[in-house]
């Protein structure tokens, strides 16, 4: 096993995390309301934005945080953040069905992607994404929608194309943040096929 694949099984891992957010705002949200589970976002979002502020304007490391970022986004603004913007967004504008699928084919497909891909992708689909990498992700998007389908009153269908989105997304995209783009877009076009049937 190779150290750069077990680094970025590391790096996928810690986005299981996002669950527990997921949890306390939903938590927050039944105890105290949206405003408030929102509020909760905002704060991790600060919080992560001063973090952020010390790495990239002032040059300092942090000791745990600083294993988990790659070389390309070492001058860059870490992925969490953008991630934190977009379930703002998705929370706040979308159903929560909706909201929810996107947020989760955002983490797992990206994790499966990443990991399938570094292990087994040695054909190129586009730029340096593989085609394991997206029949991992697809797959997994899959499950996600039937899962959301199940414990949500939604058509199966919805889910379903947000899949295909959220994966020729994640596929399509490279410069831009995965975490910012594949979630609204696919969460988009879930609200739009939710208002529209």
């Amino acid at each position: 096993m190779s150290w750069e694949f077990v680094n970025e099984l590391s790096r996928k891992t810690i986005h299981i995390t996002i669950l527990i957010v997921l949890a306390l705002f939903f938590a927050i949200k039944n105890q105290a309301g949206q405003q408030a589970a929102l509020l909760f976002l905002v704060v991790l979002l600060l919080i992560f934005l001063i973090l952020e502020y010390f790495r990239l304007e002032l040059n300092f490391k942090l000791p745990f945080f600083h294993q988990f970022i790659r070389p390309k986004e070492q001058y860059r603004v870490y992925g969490v953040i953008f991630f934190l913007l977009s379930a703002i967004v998705a929370l706040a504008v979308f159903d929560t069905a909706i909201a929810l699928a996107a947020l989760l084919m955002t983490t797992f497909g990206d994790m499966s992607a990443a990991i399938a891909g570094k292990k087994y992708g040695n054909t190129i689909l586009f730029k340096n994404k593989t085609v394991v990498g997206f029949a991992a992700e697809l797959i997994t998007n899959f499950i996600v929608a039937l899962i959301i389908s199940l414990f949500f009153s939604i058509n199966i269908y919805i889910p379903i194309i947000m899949a295909f989105v959220a994966t020729i997304t994640e596929t399509l995209v490279d410069e831009l943040d995965d975490n910012l783009v594949v979630p609204i877009a696919s969460g988009f076009i879930g609200q739009i096929l939710l208002l529209a049937f």
